[in-house]
Order: structure tokens, then sequence, then C-alpha cells
């Protein structure tokens, strides 16, 4: 079965299917328009995007009356970092920015994939932090950019 288009996300459905089969991925996985994956019923399908929508945890691939398959994301190993205030905020951000380190928001949370070199510099700057496994709903991307010259 090749899947072009994304048919819903179960988190936004009332009615929820009789029978799920699901796919797991990692999260930096979410960004491919390609891919050839196993449901954990051992059914391969192909994944080939139409249009520029980046999948999310929930996606629903295919859906009938009694059936679905959906995308459940893998648990990454990240920092989510928890600044005292806006000037730690800013200077961390700062510095994890100059290392082409992509983060995401979440309240007052600052998340990033785990690397203990970052790691080693919070704990050099005293900035609170504590290293979880946690479902990320959409792909850390890295954002091209030069220096100029």
């Amino acid at each position: 079965m090749i899947i072009e288009k994304v048919v819903g996300n179960v988190k936004t459905q009332e009615k929820q299917p009789h029978h799920v089969e699901r796919v797991y991925l990692r999260s930096d996985d979410l960004l491919k328009k390609i891919q050839r994956v196993k449901t954990d019923h051992g059914n391969e399908l192909g994944i080939r995007l139409r249009d520029a929508k980046e999948l999310m945890d929930g996606d629903i691939l295919f859906q009938n009356e009694k059936n679905a398959i959906i995308i459940s994301v893998i648990e990454d190993d990240v920092i989510v970092i928890k600044p005292k205030s806006i000037n730690q905020m800013g200077d961390i951000a700062h510095q994890l920015g100059n290392r082409h380190l992509p983060a995401q928001f979440n309240g007052d949370e600052m998340i990033v994939q785990y690397d203990y070199l970052v790691e080693k510099l919070l704990e050099e700057e005293g900035v609170l932090f504590e290293r979880v496994k946690r479902k990320m709903e959409k792909a850390f991307k890295h954002i091209g950019h030069s220096h100029g010259e």
C-alpha cells in the first residue's frame, strides 16, 4: 500500500477506530516525504506524501469504518531546560543558537535533543535542566544559513 496523504489525526477525531495498527517513527523521520515503514502488525507501507505537510504524532495514514493505521512517535532523549529568568533564557538560547542546535518550546520549557556538551554547558552556567525521554509531536528542524561573506 502506498500512502500519499494524511487523512486526519486521532487527536481531532471524536470517534476512534476499532482496530488500530501503529507505525512507530523517530521524530526526525517525521520530516521525510518518502519512506518505507512497517506497522506493528508486520504490514509494509510506502509513504510518498504529495503535499508539504510534515507528519505528526497521531496522524492517520489509512482509515475505513473499522481499521486505521496511525503514526506513533518514539520517545526522544532530550534535555528540558528550565531557565530561572528571561535573561538566563536569552543567554542560553543565544549560546545554543551559536551551536546551530534546533530547539522546541513548550510553555516555559526549552527542549533540545540530548548532547553531552549541552549538558556540560548547562551545568557550568547553573541552568536548571533535566534529561528525559519525551515523545515529541514534531521533529527538531535544522534551519540552514550561512555566516556570509
